[in-house]
């Protein structure tokens, strides 16, 4: 066998794990407010406000500026490239403003998904042409972790063999770049069924153990195993909590430093409530179990705001109560009153394009 040269000397490694560990602190998670400028249309048209630069700094803003109870519930925050750059009313830097707050900030590197040829509509992902140039800036720029997507499609003939293969060799070469220049890799992957999670997490692990990726300098970022929006059958938050922890038991390894779930379409309370069956499952766990929301973060905050500046309060604390109570299910402490209102509308979205 060749030879392995050290890829990271002993003082990156131990920058890496010390970052991974910040962002997955107990009861600490990541708020993903890395939506793409089509996505946050998304997000601001429904509530009849305009997809602009100016709006999307506005809402940006009365996330980051959220009172001293965030800073005990986020480690980290995914940016997108808009956000990095831009400052609050006063003239602060975002990344300046959450670095200052003892939160991590990340950032989305990716350039999109494009067509597997050869394939029944698979995907990979494209950015790795110049991004150890774009990492390296971005680390001078206040970046201390990235994300990049990594998307299976599952249906009775998917995801193929190639496509598990192309995506996981292409996530783990974003992983060693990203470690060259001091990020910690988020590698997310969002295969929902207990099967193919079982043969994507391990040909997952299989890359970066050939790209000699250091994993106690990386986070994973997977989808809950759960029920497909039109099965038929229902599942116990339970249920899905023991195949959850059954799927990253057989295969993410234990130097892992923390798996952060994304909520897959589930409604603010739903992903809250299995996260904190997942970490209350009888069953052993060596990493963080934590959360890296999105939407599950975000929804109540966005129908609060509305675009107006009178509602930015109101819109803050809608925020913050939903990162509390993750904080807390991220240690098993969460106890739902059942009354959960508008946090307990679905956030499916059929065909979400990722």
């Amino acid at each position: 066998m060749p030879h392995q040269y050290p890829a990271l000397t002993t003082e990156q490694k131990k920058e890496l794990q010390e970052i991974a560990e910040r962002i997955t602190a107990p009861g600490k998670g990541i708020l993903a407010a890395d939506e793409s400028t089509g996505s946050m249309g998304k997000r601001l048209n429904p509530i009849g406000v305009e997809n602009t630069e100016e709006n999307r700094r506005l809402y940006r803003q009365l996330l980051f500026t959220a009172d001293e109870r965030m800073e005990a519930c986020i480690g980290g925050v995914i940016f997108f490239h808009e956000t990095l750059y831009q400052n609050t009313d006063d003239g602060t830097n975002f990344s300046q403003l959450i670095k200052d707050r003892g939160i991590v900030v990340g950032i989305k590197v990716d350039k999109g998904v494009v067509p597997l040829a050869g394939t029944d509509g698979e995907t990979t992902t494209q950015g790795l042409d110049g991004l150890a140039e774009r990492c390296a800036q971005y680390k001078k720029d206040g970046a201390d972790f990235a994300k990049w997507r990594s998307v299976l499609k599952i249906s009775d003939n998917t995801p193929s063999e190639l496509s598990i293969m192309e995506n996981a060799n292409v996530l783990a070469r974003y992983a060693s770049i990203c470690q060259q220049v001091g990020c910690v890799c988020v590698c997310p992957i969002r295969p929902p069924c207990l099967s193919v999670c079982l043969q994507v997490l391990s040909a997952v692990y299989k890359a970066l153990s050939d790209h000699h990726v250091y994993l106690e300098g990386t986070l994973l970022k997977p989808n809950m195993v759960t029920p497909g929006h039109s099965c038929p059958q229902k599942y116990t938050n339970e249920e899905i909590a023991m195949a959850t922890v059954t799927a990253l038991r057989r295969t993410v390894p234990p130097a892992v430093t923390g798996v952060t779930f994304l909520s897959g379409g589930q409604s603010e309370e739903e992903a809250s409530i299995n996260l904190n069956a997942i970490n209350t499952c009888p069953l052993g766990k060596p990493w963080a179990l934590t959360f890296s929301y999105g939407r599950a973060l975000q929804a109540s905050a966005l129908n609060a705001w509305r675009g107006e500046r009178d509602n930015e309060k109101a819109a803050a604390e809608e925020f913050l109560k939903r990162a509390e109570v993750n904080g807390l299910a991220a240690q098993g402490k969460y106890e739902s009153t059942g009354d959960s209102g508008a946090a307990g509308q679905s956030l499916y979205v059929a065909n979400h394009a990722y």
